[in-house]
């Protein structure tokens, strides 16, 4: 006889197996009538597209519209051919680009129970529950410091509570936007909240909230990104839109419970930087010419190295805008897609669509160049490697330390080193270091100690620069156009290495990083710390900085 707590496994167990066996139904259906399928449950749902239409019409129709972006909306529903949901389809066409998707009724119900989220707050108009994107352009022109940023939060501390918290968040947006800040961090402690903001890679302390300020500012983004209100002892993801200055900004949302409550992080997504191309990336002349030649292979894989926030995602971009003609198909398989690409097709990460299994799903489309986030396992890699081998030219990155480190990483994921030679074309590896400020950089002669680091450095570059007599240097100083920290824009530092028959040579025999990289030697390719200390030279950024970001002891022999 089967306790009382066995009762309840199996009855989960059961209510699990009905759900995916609907789910898979209606997934095929919806193949067969020629719709895409949805899965609500694996996406944020957007506030201001699920608001269009009431709870009580879309339980009547059976339908939820959850994605709005400028003039296109995504409505998903059980039955298609329902004579109101063709009515429903018919009276939004009117006003909007549809498209359409099919979900099981588990689907819908997930969504409509975010329709209590929306009730949760009376705030309902423009400036109160959202934000006033034309406020934010407003601030912006404003807000051209941290400390304006701080000085404007004190200042707007005597509006009333609900139009304090919008004010605060549009003052938030406009001052990381009017920087340049690719994240906005809110982190709470006992007694206050600490907002900062990434600026170039670099964390810094904008301004502190009052902790009453901090709930409902809390409140409001996980109203806006479409996340669960009363949901606060576990980690929610979700997103949402603003246009500013004739660009439509996307921020994505992590919010995550904490001791002293929830911590959040907004990351603004510039769509504009998916415009980025080969010249906007840095490359020193050796590296252009060796990616303008690679890119230029029908078949093989191009494999970028680095930490996380490197600019790996942004120079695959380059890379596929270099590589794509109207001739070849693009296919990516990406988590998230952070960036729309004008021409190739885009495809995300979900709960039943892995790297693993999208990438075989791909391969049945016939496409020329696929990108792949990122090799996280064996199955990808393996399958990434066989894309490579039978005709398609693959993009992807791996999280290591340098090129080299790719090597007996792919060997560590299974991937035979017999294979890996005739698959791989080129790995590269590179890292984000800050621009000096134009207009306040300073120069000045190197120290004695300086002097012999950079010399040790670029005793090993295949082209040194010339000169190293009497070295000058440029420092960060602080100004107005850089909000005091010297600093404006990051330069990627790049290194690479050619699948050549000497380092294919070394990889099956003995594939150690620095055997590895003395085989690569006569490909007369610079390393990140060479490359980065020619941007040194050159006034690009400054030593400190270059000895932030790369291990500078590590040398050629």
């Amino acid at each position: 006889m089967l306790k009382f707590d066995e009762h309840v496994l199996e009855g989960r167990r059961y209510q699990e197996f009905r759900q995916s066996e609907e789910e898979s139904l209606v997934k095929a259906l919806a193949g067969k009538q020629g719709y895409s399928y949805v899965n609500l449950r694996g996406i944020s749902i957007n506030p201001s597209a699920l608001t269009l239409l009431t709870e009580e019409r879309a339980r009547e129709t059976g339908a939820v519209l959850f994605e709005r972006n400028n003039k296109k909306l995504s409505v998903a529903v059980r039955n298609p051919n329902d004579e109101k949901v063709i009515a429903l389809i018919h009276e939004l066409e009117n006003a909007w680009q549809l498209s359409i998707f099919m979900c099981s009724e588990a689907s819908l119900e997930h969504a409509w129970e975010r329709y209590a989220d929306q009730r949760q707050t009376t705030e309902v108009k423009k400036g109160i529950l959202d934000i006033d994107p034309a406020e934010i352009d407003k601030l912006m022109k404003s807000l051209a410091t941290m400390e304006q940023v701080a000085k404007h939060v004190s200042e707007i501390r005597t509006l009333n509570p609900a139009r304090r918290v919008s004010a605060t968040l549009e003052t938030l947006f406009a001052g990381a936007l009017g920087l340049g800040a690719s994240d906005i961090h809110i982190e709470p402690a006992p007694i206050k909240v600490r907002v900062r903001f990434r600026l170039d890679g670099v964390l810094h302390d904008v301004v502190e909230l009052e902790r009453a300020v901090y709930d409902r500012l809390i409140a409001r983004i996980k109203l806006l990104a479409g996340l669960i209100l009363n949901i606060k002892n576990e980690a929610q993801d979700g997103r949402f839109t603003f246009d500013s200055s004739q660009k439509v900004i996307e921020v994505r949302t992590s919010v995550i419970p904490g001791s002293s409550g929830e911590s959040a992080v907004m990351r603004l997504l510039d769509p504009s930087v998916a415009s980025f191309n080969m010249d906007q990336l840095g490359l020193n002349p050796i590296m252009y010419k060796v990616m303008t030649e690679e890119l230029k292979r029908p078949n093989g894989m191009i494999i970028t190295t680095g930490p996380t926030g490197s600019g790996k995602t942004t120079a695959l971009y380059a890379f596929l805008r270099q590589a794509h003609t109207p001739e070849v198909k693009v296919i990516t398989i990406e988590d998230p897609v952070e960036y729309k690409v004008e021409g190739i097709v885009q495809t995300q990460v979900e709960d039943d669509y892995t790297f693993a299994s999208g990438l075989r799903s791909i391969l049945r489309q016939d496409p020329d160049i696929i990108m792949v986030g990122e090799i996280r396992d064996n199955e990808v890699a393996e399958t990434a490697v066989h894309a490579a081998q039978t005709g398609h030219l693959v993009f992807t990155t791996l999280h290591t330390n340098n090129a080299a480190g790719a090597f007996p990483r792919l060997i560590d994921l299974g991937v035979d080193s017999r294979m890996i030679g005739s698959a791989a074309n080129i790995i590269l590896a590179q890292r984000l270091v800050r621009r000096l400020c134009e207009k306040c950089k300073r120069q000045r002669p190197a120290t004695a100690e300086e002097s012999t680091l950079i010399k040790r450095i670029l005793a090993g570059h295949p082209s040194p620069p010339a000169n190293l007599e009497q070295i000058n240097i440029f420092e960060a100083v602080g100004c107005e156009v850089c909000g005091g920290t010297g600093y404006k824009g990051r330069q990627g530092i790049f290194e690479a290495i050619k699948l050549d028959p000497a380092v294919e040579e070394v990889v099956i025999r003995d594939p150690r990083e620095h055997i590895i990289v003395e085989a690569a030697r006569p490909q007369g390719i610079p390393l990140m710390s060479e490359d980065g200390m020619e941007k040194v030279l050159s006034g690009i950024t400054s030593l400190d900085e270059l000895e932030r970001v790369v291990d500078l002891t590590k040398i050629r022999g």
